[in-house]
């Protein structure tokens, strides 16, 4: 799962790929850029920022249950994703996605993410509702 990825990703809170969550929280905090210098088209800062939205926003589910990708019968599966950009931001320089989740409940769950500067400043929303089946 990390490797030969087209984005980097350092998570915070450490990440889920190997192990569970240690707690049971609806946060977590994602560093993440593209691989390589990107070109100085805004659209594809745009469109690569956007691919990359969607590649742990549904970890915040996973940690409010404790779990991580390799649960033994886990099944998860984006159903709606939104996103709104407020301001150009450049895609292969680090970036702060701050995720939450305020719903996990019933085999699906809510993820919302927002994404700022080095500097601290807001550039996109996301939205992801997400199917998360977990075997009891």
């Amino acid at each position: 799962m990390a490797e030969e990825r087209a984005i980097e990703l350092r998570h915070i809170e450490g990440n889920l790929f190997v192990a569970p969550a240690t707690e049971q929280v609806a946060d977590q905090r994602v560093w993440m850029r593209a691989i390589g210098e990107l070109p100085d088209d805004p659209l594809v800062h745009e469109a690569v920022l956007a691919y990359a939205s969607d590649y742990s926003l549904l970890e915040s589910i996973l940690r409010r249950h404790g779990k991580g990708w390799r649960t033994p019968g886990l099944r998860a599966a984006s159903l709606d994703h939104a996103m709104w950009f407020h301001r150009p931001a450049r895609a292969d320089e680090w970036l702060l996605y701050a995720q939450h989740s305020p719903s996990a409940q019933g085999g699906r769950g809510l993820g919302i993410g927002r994404m700022f500067t080095e500097a601290g400043v807001l550039v996109a929303t996301v939205a992801q509702e997400g199917m998360v089946r977990i075997p009891e």
